[in-house]
């Protein structure tokens, strides 16, 4: 079944089958996790936002999950999907979107099991693996991207 997931995605778009894969490196750590997302809390902050942050793990699993006062509910479980999107399938969230956006068959990763085609999943990246991701949410997807991308620039 996971291969013809995998058959599936690659398929699904041909932007993602002209993308070197990344692999998976050792966990992101609780203290990194927490970097993250305090890098991303201050960006958000800057700006006057308020957000969702979710760190997940290799694995997808829950590692650092904050949410801004006033920011809605309903973000605490998008921003944990575009985590796990993001690190499930080894890419920004934002590639499904623009997946979905170009329309034609691109629309079959509507039907990816625990996927998510909004924008504000990041990868984290450190030494040239994937050790987690981050997802965002509360703004409109191009400003959760940003906040995004603010929190991984702390990882090397």
């Amino acid at each position: 079944m996971k291969s013809l997931i995998v058959v599936f995605v690659l398929c699904a778009t041909a932007s993602f089958a002209q993308q070197a894969p990344l692999q998976y490196g050792s966990n992101i750590t609780l203290a990194d996790a927490k970097k993250v997302a305090a890098a991303a809390e201050a960006h958000a902050l800057s700006k006057q936002w308020g957000v969702v942050i979710a760190i997940v793990d290799t694995g997808g699993n829950l590692v650092y999950l904050q949410k801004q006062d006033g920011t809605q509910i309903g973000s605490l479980e998008v921003a944990q999907a575009k985590a796990r999107t993001a690190n499930n399938f080894k890419r920004p969230t934002k590639a499904f979107q623009d997946g979905v956006a170009s329309g034609g068959e691109n629309l079959r990763i509507l039907s990816l099991p625990s996927a998510i085609a909004v924008e504000g999943g990041e990868l984290i990246i450190s030494d040239g693996k994937i050790i987690g991701a981050i997802g965002v949410s509360g703004l409109q997807a191009a400003q959760d991207t940003e906040v995004a991308k603010a929190g991984t620039v702390v990882i090397k």
